[in-house]
């Protein structure tokens, strides 16, 4: 069988935790943030679960996924 690739982008965009979860960045904090709260972007900045229906597809992208910092 041939090796499968990593889609790049992908890979740069989630982490895996050593439990196997995918982690991703929430969306919201790239500009406009001198409207939002500061406990709103609190809550923004930190990483969250990739959902349920969505950790199929995101799987498919990382082929070779293992613990990652």
């Amino acid at each position: 069988m041939p090796k499968l690739k990593t889609h790049r982008s992908a890979a740069k965009r989630y982490k895996v935790t050593a439990s196997g979860k995918i982690m991703k960045r929430q969306a919201g904090i790239g500009h406009l943030l001198q409207h939002k709260s500061a406990s709103r972007k609190r809550r923004i900045f930190k990483m969250i679960d990739v959902s349920e229906s969505h950790v199929n597809l995101v799987s498919k992208e990382l082929p070779y996924k293992k613990y990652s910092r």
